[in-house]
């Protein structure tokens, strides 16, 4: 986007692409289908920097036009699904590939395969000598978008921020987001694998209430996944940065309401009142009626009720341990999935120390960052897709604008 961007915009544009195909994570991305965005995008879906810089980058290119961009420009049709996410009607990310290189083309961008940077220098004149395995590139205008370190086959191996760093900026601390939950071996998480179900699901750090969220939810042979899972991995990452401390340091307690919009005081009190009508159901029965038979009867061996017990039999401390286990679970996560299955990275170079409204780095003239080399994540959805498209759109036009449109020298 940042090349397409800077082309359309009158710049002579090469693109370094380190491995020997671009646009892999695309073709990974959204079950092989590239949720290419949302229906609807604000600052609120992010975390990491400023959230007005965020905001304003979005103003600058929003979902609006990055669903026009795809449909009008390119010509990739697109669908909205009942989440709210954008896919191309084909369900096929290589559609989204395929137009994007074939625009790029179009553009006269130089696609350049299998060049990894190794080292930018910039000299007095300001003009800059890029260091390649494939032999040195000069530029007058350098875009860093090597993403993170989430999936690293791909590409996004980190090595951005070494070559942010050698510019001086700061790197915040990094760690997987949007990525599973792993559980202590032996939990019932094993016996249930396979079993899905909407969940809300509570991250609390030090005591406080740090995140919480509700979607679909999934029990792994490992320990957890789905949506919701995935949206708060990062906020289970970084709990002890949040702290104030070192990734880790502050363990995070992760706590499920299987019953999403219920309180343990609220299942408490449905529960007072069957029992006092002196039902003769089981208590599994009426759990039963709320969740898959496998998860309750889990939820009441955690709680130490007997699964026949009828709900006028139940004492309070029943009733309590019974609402504790389906309404506040607290699940026995050991760790998060690393950046080899995380979606993104969270953290990345600091955004105040790029113009929020070129994204230029206030640091080097002529360098400027898109995408998730900067700190800020989305959640899941196409809201990382479209961070992407929109800093691309800003950065490219922006350097094309601020460059004499020289074409790169290479040999």
């Amino acid at each position: 986007m940042a090349a397409l961007s800077a082309a359309q915009a009158g710049a002579r544009v090469s693109v370094l692409e380190s491995t020997d195909r671009p646009g892999t994570k695309i073709l990974m991305s959204g079950g092989t289908r590239c949720n290419v965005t949302h229906d609807f995008v604000e600052a609120a879906d992010y975390h990491g920097g400023s959230r007005n810089v965020v905001a304003r980058l979005l103003r600058e290119f929003s979902h609006e036009d990055a669903a026009r961009f795809f449909r009008e420009d390119l010509g990739v049709a697109l669908k909205r699904e009942d989440t709210g996410k954008l896919f191309p009607e084909t369900d096929d990310a290589q559609t989204v590939l395929d137009a994007l290189l074939g625009r790029a083309r179009e553009s006269g961008v130089a696609m350049l395969i299998g060049r990894k940077v190794e080292s930018i220098v910039r000299d007095e004149a300001g003009r800059f000598a890029i260091a390649t395995t494939a032999g040195p590139i000069e530029a007058d205008r350098v875009i860093l978008a090597t993403g993170g370190l989430s999936f690293p086959r791909t590409g996004s191996d980190g090595s951005g921020y070494a070559l942010a760093r050698a510019f001086g900026h700061t790197i915040v601390p990094t760690t997987p987001a949007l990525t599973p939950l792993v559980a202590r071996s032996g939990g019932m998480h094993e016996r249930l694998r396979g079993v899905t179900l909407p969940v809300e699901l509570t991250v609390r750090i030090g005591g406080k209430r740090a995140w919480r969220g509700a979607g679909s939810f999934l029990f792994t042979h490992f320990g957890y996944s789905g949506p919701v899972v995935l949206d708060a991995s990062r906020h289970v990452a970084r709990a002890g940065l949040d702290a104030g401390g070192a990734a880790g340091a502050a363990p995070a307690v992760v706590v499920a309401s299987f019953l999403p919009g219920e309180s343990e005081d609220s299942v408490d009190r449905a529960l007072l009142d069957v029992s006092e009508n002196g039902s003769r159901r089981t208590v599994l029965g009426w759990l039963r009626e709320r969740l898959p038979e496998r998860l309750a009867r889990e939820l009441l061996a955690a709680a130490g009720v007997g699964a026949e017990t009828t709900l006028a039999r139940l004492t309070r401390e029943d009733r309590r341990a019974v609402a504790r286990a389906a309404a506040a679970h607290v699940l026995p996560v050991l760790e998060v999935m690393g950046y080899k299955k995380a979606e993104v990275t969270a953290g990345g170079v600091a955004l105040e120390e790029v113009d929020p409204r070129t994204l230029e780095s206030r640091l080097t003239p002529g360098l400027y960052f898109v995408g998730e080399i900067l700190d800020v994540d989305g959640r899941l959805g196409g809201y990382n897709f479209q961070w992407a498209w929109s800093t691309g759109w800003v950065a490219g036009r922006s350097a094309a604008r601020s460059t004499s449109a020289e074409p790169p020298e290479a040999p």
